[in-house]
């Protein structure tokens, strides 16, 4: 029986609230910066939200792309092909064949922006003449992984998980998978998200789903704090290339981590709220433990999913408790949606790129926000300084979860 594949994490990308590279990303995740601010666009006041912030992109795509690219790519399409990009130098440009890359991209919502704005001209116009012709194209879900597969010529797959907030992490779990099963020797796989829009803010204000703590955005985002009242809603991607641990020797290349194992399951309970006790989550980061050939008592750090919500927060922290016992106590959890908001579609892909620089650093970054710690979350969770994480071979756990209940945990492994 042959040796099953080993897939390791050669190149990093992302375009984020906090900054528009990696490098700045982490500087400001290491800074304790918000990137929470208010929103000076006009259909903020023309709609009346309840809501009058978010985390939005700290670089503007046009800083990045080409005019050209930007007007044939939705904002969803822009982000991942900035990360991509990013990730794709940062790994050396991978010399492999078309026929052995691929590129697994998801997105919880897709192309909103080109969606309703073509709406709004067709109604307007009342006539096809003034619709853009690629606006399908850029709508599609699956828009940025064709933008992305199309830049770099990847020939093996382009697929797309659709799976809510888990569709980055679940991304990232698909492209190690096709690695695994020997589809591709390379794949680059995360998430993007671009729903800073006002109709999204609309949905998610009526569900009780965001904070509308609009005197200070910065705040707003407080997992595990007995004030927290919904999350903040991000925008950005996170992308990473990953490789058989044979390809990337072969060629000499850095290595940041080991993507060990990915753990999936689902609620089936609810269209949005969780389930209360964990059950479906537990599954999942048991699933992954296992899968990694690990313990529990390897796993020394968790990047929650943590959105800071007030029945969400709890549910994984029953949920981690319920997969993982008294052990739970030996694992420091970090909660970054504290300064990068939400990123939805997103956020598994981002997070899964702090968790393997909590690795690489040997650094839990600290939650802030927190100031009056909920009781009923049963963790050790990382708050007022960084926690420094052991020498030597260490595993962390990585959680995302989703609408419609979608469970994903990744483990990652140090180089």
């Amino acid at each position: 029986m042959s040796t099953p594949k080993r897939v390791v994490v050669t190149g990093m990308g992302t375009t984020t609230p906090v900054g528009g590279t990696v490098p700045e990303t982490w500087q400001a995740i290491l800074a304790g910066r918000s990137g929470a601010r208010p929103m000076t666009f006009d259909w903020v006041t023309e709609y009346n939200l309840p809501v009058t912030f978010g985390a939005l992109i700290h670089t503007d795509p046009s800083e990045v792309l080409t005019k050209v690219e930007v007007r044939r790519q939705d904002p969803n399409g822009q982000y991942a092909l900035i990360a991509a990009r990013e990730a794709w130098a940062d790994a050396g440009a991978p010399d492999v064949e078309a026929e052995r890359l691929a590129v697994v991209v998801g997105t919880g919502i897709g192309g909103v922006w080109t969606l309703l704005n073509q709406w709004d001209i067709l109604k307007e116009s009342k006539t096809t003449r003034k619709i853009f012709p690629l606006s399908v194209p850029m709508l599609m879900p699956n828009s940025a992984t064709a933008a992305v597969s199309l830049d770099l010529g990847a020939r093996a797959g382009a697929h797309t998980a659709v799976s809510a907030c888990a569709s980055g992490a679940e991304s990232i779990g698909l492209g190690m998978e096709m690695i695994k099963s020997g589809r591709a020797d390379v794949v680059v796989a995360g998430g993007t998200e671009a729903a800073v829009h006002p109709i999204c803010f609309a949905g998610f204000t009526q569900m009780q789903a965001l904070s509308t703590r609009n005197d200070e955005p910065e705040r707003a985002s407080r997992p595990y704090d007995t004030g927290r009242d919904g999350f903040v809603l991000g925008e950005g991607a996170g992308i990473v290339v990953l490789e058989s641990e044979e390809h990337a020797k072969a060629r000499g290349a850095k290595v940041y981590a080991e993507v060990a194992s990915v753990g999936m399951s689902a609620d089936a309970h609810h269209i949005a709220a969780p389930e209360p006790e964990g059950a479906g989550a537990s599954r999942a980061m048991v699933e992954a433990v296992e899968r990694a050939g690990l313990s529990a008592s390897d796993i020394v750090h968790v990047n929650a999913h943590a959105t800071s919500t007030p029945v969400g927060d709890i549910a994984e922290s029953n949920a981690i408790r319920r997969a993982f016992g008294e052990t739970a106590d030996g694992m420091c959890v970090s909660a970054t949606k504290s300064m990068t908001g939400h990123l939805l579609g997103a956020a598994g892909a981002l997070e899964t790129i702090l968790t393997i620089l909590a690795l690489t650093e040997r650094t839990a970054p600290a939650t802030i926000n927190i100031d009056d710690r909920d009781p009923e979350i049963y963790l050790d969770v990382v708050h007022g300084e960084h926690r420094r994480l052991p020498d030597g071979d260490i595993a962390a756990l990585n959680n995302s979860f989703g609408f419609g209940g979608h469970n994903v945990a990744l483990v990652v492994k140090s180089a």
